[in-house]
């Protein structure tokens, strides 16, 4: 029987392969970077012809560097972000690929909420729109870019757009339809009625096939193994939504586990038994067919400190350490003090408000590029522990949590996100925790494990805890409460600026 697994994760920025043995041992790896698009202020988007020669490039890079066979890997799974708007055309032709960083529908939304949209989506769906959401963008297109919305054949997303191009199947999958609003939840269907409430009734049909995460989505044609190296008939699954995907590849898959993603997106998600909390907490399916996920998230988190070392850090002599080693070290020199800057995480805006923007705030002559760095690494921890919060409120119950994503490899940011949240923070062995999700759900449609939660206690472990420090308590209440209150203080002015902004309805997308 083929002993490896191939995991690819497909994110906003990077797509990744990386080959796992049955134990989860990475056995090769490779990625590269994507380019995105800003055509306008609050447009984020992408060219799908690139995606898939980067899927492609790194695909057959991984097998070159694993030294295996190709009919060793026994399945292909694939991860990627969720919402945005990933779109072919009648003909199966790549056609639109709007990022989940996309905040051009906040007007829409704005309009929405005053209609009352939200109150008719959340009960089928578990969600009410927000800007970067799947069917708040096409509702967007079909308004303001009638004649590029009649030339859709079928709406998804990242992931979904690669299974196509290895397959030729159209098809999606429950986690991501889920993630995106478009599912009646506790049924796990498409539901009109909840196309109608967006506006889309008459769009039912740009819907692909729905399946499971662990179903055979297809196999890998004869052209896509002659363009990548992998051999003609792999089973490619149906994949998952990457934040379900990184949860489950750091070992989160029990009712009440905790997973916090510190990537692109502030991830905060709990898995839960029921559709629906007290409170209006963002819902998805998780990857087995009996249980949800609660989640609350925002693009809010460690592209922050990207944005930073790339403006700021992007200049050290090559061969010195890395610029990211740079900032940890900067940030762990300053002794925490309660006049230090604080930083809003809102380059892309906020869940709560589409027009937020980022800042620093309380800076004065004697503040350090340290004081910079770490008031940064603690304003994403405050992001997370507005949302951690919210899931609280709502009735989630947890006690402890895994943290993934980039902002895991750093020495000191878990344990200020354990002081912040004041949870006990553990952080798994794989770094690509999205791409090992994948992996375990491929190696559960290939039968090679019996169910997600065997698959993940076969393939993850633990490398390092954080427990909080209790003398950082008061220090970190009393900043996350300046936080809030200059966030709210800025709501009109952040409104105001973008206005000033906001291009015409009718620009091109």
């Amino acid at each position: 029987m083929p002993n490896f697994l191939l995991g690819l994760d497909a994110g906003n920025t990077v797509i990744k392969a990386v080959i796992f043995d049955r134990d989860g041992n990475e056995i090769a790896a490779a990625s590269k970077e994507a380019h995105s698009h800003t055509p306008f202020p609050c447009y984020v988007e992408r060219e799908l012809d690139e995606l898939w020669t980067n899927a492609r490039q790194v695909i057959r890079a991984c097998i070159e560097q694993a030294r295996i066979q190709p009919g060793e890997i026994a399945a292909i799974g694939c991860a990627g972000h969720g919402n945005g708007l990933y779109a072919l055309d009648r003909e199966g032709n790549p056609l639109l690929g709007i990022q989940s960083l996309d905040t051009r529908a906040a007007g829409l939304v704005e309009e929405w909420t005053s209609e009352g949209v939200g109150e008719r989506t959340f009960p089928i769906a578990g969600q009410r729109p927000w800007p970067s959401q799947t069917p708040t963008l096409l509702a967007w297109v079909k308004r303001h870019r009638k004649e590029l919305f009649d030339r859709i054949g079928t709406v998804f997303f990242s992931k979904d757009f690669v299974v196509n191009r290895l397959t030729g199947r159209r098809v999606s999958e429950v986690s991501d339809m889920s993630g995106a609003g478009l599912l009646n939840l506790a049924a796990r269907r498409y539901d009109k009625g909840l196309m109608e409430a967006y506006g889309l009734g008459d769009c039912m049909g740009l819907l692909p096939t729905l399946i499971e995460s662990a179903d055979i989505a297809g196999t890998v044609t004869e052209e896509v193994a002659r363009e990548t190296g992998l051999a003609a008939g792999t089973p490619v699954v149906g994949g998952l939504f990457d934040v379900v995907a990184s949860a489950l590849g750091s070992g989160v898959s029990r009712t009440g586990s905790v997973s916090i993603i510190a990537g692109t997106w502030s991830i905060n998600q709990v898995i839960i038994d029921t559709p629906q909390l007290t409170g209006p907490v963002f819902m998805s399916s998780t990857f087995d067919r009996d249980r949800y996920m609660a989640i609350e998230s925002s693009a809010t988190s460690a592209v922050n400190l990207e944005w930073l070392v790339r403006e700021f850090f992007s200049d050290i002599p090559a061969g010195r350490r890395s610029p990211f080693d740079l900032c940890g070290e900067l940030a762990a020199a300053i002794e925490p003090a309660s006049d230090d800057p604080l930083y809003h995480p809102f380059l892309y805006g906020a869940q709560q408000n589409g027009n937020a923007r980022a800042g620093f705030y309380g800076v004065a002559g004697w503040h350090t590029k340290g004081h910079l760095v770490r008031s940064v690494l603690e304003g994403v921890a405050f992001g997370h522990r507005q949302h951690v919060e919210k899931m609280r409120e709502a009735g989630a119950v947890f006690t402890e949590a895994v943290l993934s994503g980039g902002g895991s490899r750093s020495m000191l940011w878990p344990q200020i996100f354990a002081d912040v949240l004041g949870l006990p923070m553990s952080i798994a062995r794989s770094r690509e925790t999205g791409a090992l999700g994948a992996a375990i759900a491929a190696g559960t449609g290939a039968a090679i494990f019996t169910d997600f939660a065997h698959g993940a206690a076969s393939m993850v472990r633990m490398e390092r805890n954080y427990l909080p420090d209790l003398l950082m308590r008061d220090h970190y209440a009393r900043r996350y409460d300046l936080y809030r209150d200059i966030a709210e203080a800025l709501a009109p002015i952040w409104r105001r600026l973008s206005s000033t902004l906001q291009p015409a309805a009718g620009a091109d997308a």
